[in-house]
């Protein structure tokens, strides 16, 4: 009697989601948070310098700091998002013989991708290390970004959909689609703001070339002068 009250409660559809489980719900917390919590930070710090200003003006120390920070989160979110599915019920049809195979390419790309973003871009590169003013030099635009933009935020869904296919979690794919959702609405802000960042730091490098041009040009002696200072006096004729 208890388990058919059970699965016919509102709040569990039997095989795909049991929203019960609070579990699930600190799994959705997590994953709204992270990329909240890294976008006010950076953004804070572009603007304010809050984290160089407290660390005497170390950028780079304050944007290890960030780094680690949004490091742990990550392992902290992945751990939870583990925890939901467990908890979570199983289908049939993710439980067939390819689904495994298929969580395994995704799961291989999908790390593949975003371990050779990390490679290509550094540590301040990765992040976020341009909102602390640490520029890249050029645009990266080698594997894995000549595949696909973001290959970071898209290979880490991949593996949050592997994850899912691989233990048969429905569940895990409805975290998956907000996991997608969430790097959509970041990137929204992200690549505007970070694209703004570049464009303002050339403007004032063009700034400041033009400066030292006209700088040069007004310590240089007008053409046509002479020094008179070094003219060897000539003598009077007979």
């Amino acid at each position: 009697m208890v388990q058919l009250f059970a699965e016919s409660s509102p709040y569990v559809i039997p095989g795909i989601v049991d929203l019960r489980q609070p579990s699930f719900w600190i799994a959705v917390g997590s994953i709204c948070f992270n990329p909240l919590y890294w976008n006010i930070v950076a953004q804070n710090e572009y603007e304010n310098k809050t984290i160089t200003k407290v660390l005497g003006g170390r950028r780079y120390l304050g944007c290890y700091l960030l780094a680690l920070s949004i490091f742990s989160l990550g392992i902290v979110r992945d751990h939870l998002y583990n925890l939901a599915l467990k908890e979570q019920p199983t289908h049939a049809l993710l439980q067939r013989a390819w689904v495994k195979p298929l969580a395994a390419l995704l799961f291989a790309a999908g790390n593949t991708f975003v371990l050779s973003s990390m490679w290509a871009l550094g540590v301040t590169g990765t992040y976020l290390g341009d909102y602390f003013g640490i520029l890249m030099d050029s645009i990266v635009t080698g594997f894995p970004f000549n595949v696909m933009a973001n290959p970071m935020y898209w290979g880490s869904s991949m593996s949050f959909v592997a994850v899912a296919l691989w233990f048969g979690k429905p569940a895990g794919l409805l975290l998956s689609v907000l996991v997608v959702l969430v790097y959509s609405i970041a990137l929204r802000y992200e690549e505007p703001f970070t694209a703004n960042i570049y464009r303002q730091a050339e403007k004032k490098n063009k700034r400041a070339e033009a400066e030292k041009q006209a700088l040069l040009q007004s310590e240089a002696p007008a053409s046509g002068t002479r020094n008179l200072s070094r003219r060897t006096p000539s003598k009077p004729k007979a």
